[in-house]
């Protein structure tokens, strides 16, 4: 199929253009002889490379896909100093879910125990200030923002489906009220970035970022798959339409250029829900088209073809410099269509 092809194309540009094989983890950017490039350790980004990677072991099922996800494994874990727990409590949130995913495709007992440490120390997070909530870092208790608290939704309520903890359903819904009291318009829907922090209790309206749309979008369809509570899934269409109003560009239709570095993975975890909300809303047929069309112009105007890379706009040629961020979110977006595709959604996102 045409998606499953040019997905598994990307893949193939990302392990063969990205993979460093002398530190078991992907260089952050290219071009970067010899790894010199490699003067940061992006703990979230390579989180979302484990994802890529399950995206790709559970489209095809090739034994390869579980090769790099042990060999990934290993390097993380050496080059976190021999654990799993960081800074960062969105970081570990990313990297917990990865990890819980990709428990799920292959059954590794490692991974899941991996999930389980860092989910013992995201709850460490929450503190009254600003009324509860999952702080951002553990240097700055009482900034509280989306990143830090909608994955932890999806997380949550992820292990509770897996794993039947009742506790982990209570995290799930207790941080999502404490995220939509505090850090979703009431009129809209739209998803604010975060709360204090320049210490003065002020909510960071202005910051737009399709990131934050999405992780919002994901607490809403998991939490609805967990409970059966329309409400939450009804959310999840609200902070899309949203998303759309206020991201998508009116006469292209496509997400936003947000750079590289971190803003370069930013459209990613949007897609990635979106084509969730997709799934558990077919009759939410715009979704899909919005992924396609976006799919489409990565393709044909966003993609260099000679080496594989992806641009931070899906609408223009990328730079000679590619971000490990940038490369992840095209690869998401080719996975997504490719699921789309499989599910009979993207031809008949076509005729609408």
């Amino acid at each position: 199929m045409l998606w499953n092809n040019r997905a598994e194309e990307a893949q193939q540009a990302l392990d063969e253009l990205f993979w460093n094989e002398q530190i078991g983890l992907y260089d952050i950017e290219i071009p970067c002889p010899d790894g010199a490039c490699n003067t940061i350790f992006h703990y979230w980004w390579m989180a979302h490379a484990v994802d890529v990677l399950v995206d790709g072991l559970t489209r095809t099922g090739d034994a390869k896909y579980a090769a790099r996800l042990a060999a990934l494994y290993d390097g993380l874990l050496e080059r976190n100093g021999g654990v799993w727990p960081n800074e960062l409590y969105d970081d570990m949130e990313w990297m917990a879910l990865a990890w819980l995913r990709a428990y799920g495709a292959t059954g590794e007992t490692k991974y899941k125990e991996a999930a389980d440490i860092l989910w013992t120390d995201i709850q460490t997070g929450w503190n009254d200030h600003m009324g509860g909530g999952i702080a951002w870092q553990k240097s700055q208790l009482d900034y509280k923002n989306t990143p830090a608290n909608a994955p932890a939704v999806i997380l949550a309520a992820r292990l509770y489906k897996a794993f039947g903890r009742p506790e982990d359903l209570a995290w799930a819904v207790k941080i999502y009220e404490w995220q939509k009291a505090h850090l979703i318009n009431p009129e809209t829907g739209f998803a604010w970035d975060g709360m204090n922090r320049t210490g003065d209790g002020s909510i960071d309206k202005e910051w737009k970022f399709t990131y934050c749309q999405g992780v919002v979008i994901g607490a809403g369809v998991e939490l609805f798959r967990v409970t059966g509570e329309r409400g939450y899934l009804d959310d999840a269409i609200r902070t899309y339409h949203a998303a759309v109003a206020e991201l998508v560009h009116p006469e292209t239709g496509l997400l936003p250029d947000e750079e590289d570095g971190d803003g370069g993975l930013f459209k990613g975890v949007l897609v990635r829900y979106v084509a969730e909300l997709a799934h558990e809303e077919p009759s939410l047929a715009e979704a899909a088209v919005l992924l396609g069309h976006n799919a489409d112009a990565l393709w044909s105007r966003g993609r260099c073809e000679r080496r594989g890379v992806f641009s931070t706009s899906w609408d223009a040629q990328p730079v000679e410099r590619v971000t490990l961020s940038t490369q992840l979110s095209g690869v998401k977006l080719l996975e997504r269509a490719a699921e789309l595709e499989k599910r009979g959604q993207l031809a008949a996102a076509e005729t609408v």
